[in-house]
C-alpha cells in the first residue's frame, strides 16, 4: 500500500467523522424520532367507515375525510418515513464523499502539489543532435469521427501540428460516417495533410459495430500502428495545443508503471448560454475536485474518453478496448487499474473542446454516460473483489466511492429526495423531514460544488434548479444501466456545432416530439 494510498484513507475517515462531529455538536442529527409516523391504521374501522358511507349511515366527506387521515397516517406516512430515512443514509455517504475530495482538492492547492512529486518528469530534449529523434517513442494519434462535418477539420488540424518529429508520429482518422459527402470531405482533408508531409493515415470500416470502442479497437491492429509505444486519443471536437506531447509523454516515458495521463478539458463555448454555463460548472467539480483527489491519493481516476495519452502495453494487457458498455473508456481504466497500472492527472494541460449546445443533445450525452457507468459496475463489482494487483484500500474506493456513491446514490437519492418526497410531503404532515437532511447537507453539497471555482456563484441558483431536473434524467438511466432495461446500451453521438458557435441563431432548446413515457 503506497502512502497516497494511505493518506487517501486517511482524508476519508476524517472527512467522515467530521460530519458527524459536526452533526452532533449542532445538534442537527435527531435519530431518536421513530421510522413509523401516526396512529397505526385500524383496518376494521377504516371498514366500518367505508360500509357506514355506502349505506348512508353516515356523513359522506366527514368519514371520508376520516378514512384518508387514518390511511395517511397508517400506511402513507411509515412507507415514506423507511423512503426518507434511506434518502438521509444516501445523503450522509455523498456529503461525506464530497467533503473527502474537497479537502483532498483543496490540499493540493494550497501546498502547491504537482503530479511531478510523484512521478518522474522530465523534459524531452529535441535538439539532441547525436541522437536526432531516435530517442523520441512513437506515438499514434488517433481521432474517433462519425459524421461530424462541423469539426472534423479542427480536430485534423490540430493533431497535425503537434509538435513531435515527423517520423515518431502517426495521425490516424477513424472516419465511422455513413454520410458519403461528409466521408469524402474527411478524406480530402486527410490527403490535404499528407501532401504537407504528415504522417497521417485514413481508416474506414465496413459497420459500426462496438461504436467508438470498435473503432479505435480496429485502429489498433493496423500494421503501422504496431510499431508505436504510446497512443494519444482525441474526440473529433477537441483540439490539443501544439506542446501537449511534449507535455504528458515524459510522465509514460519515465514512469513505467503509469498507463494513462489525462489532461483537462477546456471549452470554447462556455459562454454561449446559461445551458453551457451550467455544464461548465460540473466539469469544474469533476475535474478540479474528483479527478484530482483520485489522481493525488490513489493513482486512480476515470479516463474522459479523450485528450488522455495511453501506454500501448497496458491497453494490451487490460484486454484491449470492449463494447459491452456505453463507457469503453471508464471499462479500460477500471480494468487496467485492475492489473496494476497507475494514472496521472494533468490539470495544467488543457485542451479545447465544445459543450451541447442544445439541452437535448446534453441529455442524451448524460444518459449515456449514467446509463454506462451504472451498468459498468454491474459487470465490474466481482472483478474489483476478486482483484489481486490492488490493495484493500483502492478496492474499497473504486467500489464505495467510484462507484457505488458517485454511479448509484448520487443520482437516487437527490432524485427521491428533493423531487419526490418534499413534494409528497406538503400533503402528509405527519411524515417528518430531518432539517439537518433536507437543508444543512445539500447546502454544504452546494459550496464544495462551488468552491474551487468561485466564480460561479452567481449562477448558482440556477444550477440548483437544472440538476434537479437532471436527477430525475440520471437515475434513469441508471436504473436502466443497473438493471439492463431497453436502451441500455444505447450510442447516440452528441450534435457539435464546430465554427457556428459565434451564430447567435443555433436554438438552445429544440422543441422535438416526445413518446408519452418521456413526457
Amino acid at each position: 500500500m503506497e502512502a497516497g494510498e494511505i493518506g487517501g484513507a486517511l482524508l476519508f475517515v476524517l472527512a467522515a467523522a467530521a460530519a458527524v462531529a459536526v452533526a452532533v455538536s449542532v445538534g442537527a442529527v435527531d435519530f431518536s424520532r421513530p421510522l413509523t409516523a401516526g396512529a397505526p391504521l385500524d383496518f376494521q374501522g377504516a371498514v366500518s367507515w367505508l360500509i357506514g358511507i355506502l349505506d348512508g349511515t353516515s356523513t359522506a366527506a366527514a368519514d371520508v375525510y376520516g378514512a384518508w387521515v387514518a390511511v395517511r397516517a397508517g400506511v402513507i406516512a411509515p412507507v415514506l418515513q423507511v423512503a426518507v430515512w434511506a434518502c438521509m443514509v444516501m445523503s450522509v455517504m455523498l456529503v461525506v464523499e464530497a467533503v473527502y475530495n474537497s479537502v483532498v482538492s483543496l490540499g493540493v492547492k494550497a501546498i502547491g502539489w504537482r503530479p511531478e512529486w510523484r512521478f518522474k518528469w522530465k523534459a524531452l530534449d529535441g535538439a539532441d543532435e547525436e541522437k536526432g529523434s531516435a530517442h523520441f517513442p512513437m506515438v499514434l494519434v488517433q481521432i474517433p469521427m462519425y459524421n461530424e462535418l462541423e469539426v472534423y477539420k479542427l480536430s485534423i488540424a490540430a493533431a497535425c501540428e503537434l509538435q513531435w518529429p515527423k517520423d515518431r508520429i502517426i495521425v490516424q482518422v477513424l472516419d465511422d460516417s455513413t454520410d458519403p459527402f461528409i466521408k469524402n470531405l474527411v478524406e480530402l482533408e486527410c490527403e490535404r495533410w499528407a501532401n504537407k508531409g504528415v504522417n497521417i493515415k485514413y481508416a474506414t470500416r465496413t459497420s459500426r459495430k462496438g461504436f467508438k470502442a470498435g473503432a479505435l479497437k480496429k485502429g489498433m491492429e493496423c500494421d503501422y500502428a504496431r510499431q508505436s509505444e504510446y497512443i494519444a486519443i482525441f474526440d473529433a471536437d477537441f483540439q490539443p495545443e501544439p506542446d501537449f506531447l511534449l507535455q504528458t509523454v515524459p510522465f509514460l516515458l519515465h514512469n513505467p508503471e503509469v498507463a494513462l495521463v489525462q489532461a483537462r478539458w477546456s471549452f470554447v463555448n462556455d459562454t454561449t448560454s446559461l445551458l453551457t454555463r451550467v455544464q461548465k460548472m460540473f466539469y469544474d467539480y469533476h475535474f478540479k475536485v474528483e479527478q484530482e483527489a483520485g489522481s493525488a491519493t490513489f493513482a486512480f481516476f476515470s479516463f474522459n474518453g479523450t485528450a488522455g495519452v495511453w501506454r500501448t502495453v497496458a491497453i494490451r494487457d487490460a484486454g484491449g478496448w470492449k463494447d459491452r458498455t456505453t463507457v469503453e473508456d471508464m471499462d479500460l481504466a477500471v480494468r487496467a487499474t485492475l492489473k496494476g497500472w497507475k494514472f496521472v492527472y494533468v490539470g495544467d494541460v488543457r485542451v479545447k473542446s465544445e459543450l451541447p449546445s442544445t439541452y437535448k443533445a446534453y441529455c442524451r450525452q448524460q444518459f449515456r454516460w449514467s446509463s454506462g457507468g451504472a451498468n459498468l459496475f454491474r459487470k465490474m463489482a466481482k472483478d474489483v473483489l476478486v482483484a489481486k494487483d490492488i490493495s484493500l484500500v483502492k478496492k474499497f474506493y473504486m467500489l464505495y466511492s467510484f462507484f457505488f456513491v458517485r454511479r448509484v446514490v448520487a443520482p437516487t437519492a437527490a432524485c427521491i429526495l428533493f423531487n419526490v418526497i418534499i413534494p409528497i410531503s406538503v400533503t402528509v404532515p405527519e411524515l417528518y423531514l430531518p432539517v439537518w437532511g433536507v437543508a444543512y447537507i445539500p447546502m454544504v453539497l452546494t459550496i464544495v460544488t462551488a468552491i474551487r471555482h468561485p466564480k460561479n456563484l452567481h449562477i448558482m441558483p440556477f444550477w440548483i434548479l437544472f440538476e434537479s431536473v437532471m436527477t430525475l434524467h440520471r437515475m434513469r438511466a441508471a436504473l436502466t444501466g443497473l438493471l439492463e432495461l431497453e436502451g441500455f446500451n444505447q450510442w447516440i453521438v452528441t450534435k457539435k456545432v464546430g465554427n457556428d458557435l459565434e451564430d447567435t441563431d443555433v436554438p438552445l432548446l429544440q422543441k422535438t416530439r416526445k413518446r408519452l413515457r418521456d413526457r
